[in-house]
């Protein structure tokens, strides 16, 4: 058959279509980009806001538009959060819940491992699926609710095999990847580090996001001991500044225990750049709570945000609570952006002069650019250069708009 594949969302569903990919290709399957000439379409969705639903369902009205003959297949988030409306709204479409679809690909289980990553020069490797936290705003638990961590031997020949043809950066995720715990050993990701550093070969790694609460002084003992092998960056979730947000919420910190945590991975690793998700728009958050977070934002010096709009999940606690107005959430996230801004720029004028570890992510050949991130995810161009492949070392000469620019070293 052909093959059509469409990934919504996170990192995580990125790695589990590159599985399904490539078992697919090794049942002889062809995969294509042409939704014209698909005998079956598959829909990794999400469902984490509004906006993650009306795409999956544009791209669902697409495909039975131009394509009505094909096999509809809708895994992933959305399937999980509306099967119900599926069925009402696209009767022709079959929904496969993500624990099943590679049951139903491949009529066996699959570890979700990778050999390459396609489209992508780091390859994102799944360490780990599913939480518990079951915040307040949050649909990922009732959508991914089972636990389950991929072995540690598994994941470090899968590393070994990535590193060995040729990917110059290995990306741990999963939905919660501080609760990793190898099934077989009991292991948790502080222990799977040093096995991953050990392996042969210039690469280096880098955590996706983690939530604050399971880094451990272990874990950052860990990370630091492996110096240039590990990236000097945290994506680490906040959602509020305010203390009485993060209640409501459900999150397991005070702004004083996540302050301290940034202190202790400072403390051990050089240059660490940090970033967090943020929500503007709460249903509790108040105008002081707001301001609470702006500042706390400031005091915390993070290198940049992820910036969400609250928006409503069906079926969380937080979606039967009275909503803001759309115009205040909307004039408290364009705040939260334009310090975005700001901090990125602050960030990126201060590591002019250093010099740094970078990897080539795609070269712009009108304009004779190489584009490609630091370890500490700080992007950067190189001008009048063609990209090199592999990390390089290159001096940082000037920062405009958040973008740092440098010449090979």
């Amino acid at each position: 058959m052909k093959i059509f594949i469409k990934t919504f969302g996170c990192r995580v569903n990125q790695v589990e279509s590159q599985a399904i990919l490539e078992g697919l290709e090794a049942q002889n399957h062809a995969i294509t980009a042409n939704l014209k000439e698909a005998d079956l379409c598959l829909l990794n969705t999400c469902s984490v806001t509004h906006k993650a639903d009306r795409d999956v369902e544009r791209e669902i009205r697409r495909i039975i538009k131009e394509n009505p003959k094909a096999k509809l297949i809708i895994s992933g988030c959305y399937a999980m959060s509306h099967k119900e409306e599926i069925s009402q709204k696209f009767p022709t479409a079959t929904t496969v819940f993500k624990a099943d679809l590679d049951k139903y690909l491949f009529e066996r289980e699959i570890d979700w491992s990778i050999t390459r990553h396609q489209g992508h020069s780091r390859a994102f490797v799944k360490i780990q699926d599913g939480c518990d936290n079951f915040c307040a705003y949050c649909i990922v638990p009732y959508t991914r609710p089972n636990k389950t961590s991929k072995p540690m031997q598994t994941v470090v020949e899968e590393v070994k095999n990535l590193v060995a043809s040729g990917q110059s950066e290995i990306v741990l995720t999963g939905i919660n990847i501080g609760n990793y715990h190898c099934p077989e050993t009991g292991a948790d990701l502080a222990a799977l580090l040093p096995k991953l550093f050990a392996i042969e070969g210039n690469f280096r790694l880098r955590f996706s996001s983690i939530e604050a609460n399971t880094i451990t002084p272990a874990l950052i003992e860990a990370a630091a001991s492996a110096k240039d092998k590990f990236c000097n960056y945290f994506h680490i979730p906040l959602q509020s500044g305010s203390d009485a947000v993060l209640k409501a919420m459900g999150r397991h910190y005070t702004t004083a225990k996540y302050l301290a945590k940034l202190a202790e991975i400072r403390a051990k690793i050089k240059g660490v750049s940090i970033y967090c998700d943020i929500i503007a728009g709460y249903p509790t958050e108040t105008e002081e709570d707001f301001k609470n977070s702006i500042d706390f934002v400031k005091q915390a010096g993070f290198a940049g945000l992820h910036v969400f709009s609250y928006s409503a999940r069906k079926g969380t606690p937080a979606s039967a609570l009275k909503q803001l107005p759309a115009a205040e959430i909307k004039k408290r996230a364009e705040m939260l952006r334009s310090l975005d801004k700001e901090l990125r720029q602050k960030f990126a004028k201060s590591l002019i002069n250093t010099t740094q570890q970078f990897l080539a992510e795609e070269y712009l050949q009108e304009k004779n650019q190489t584009s490609g991130v630091l370890a500490n995810f700080q992007r950067v161009i190189i001008e009048n250069a063609p990209k090199k492949e592999g990390l390089s070392q290159v001096k940082i000469t000037s920062a405009k708009a958040g973008i740092c620019y440098a010449k090979y070293i």
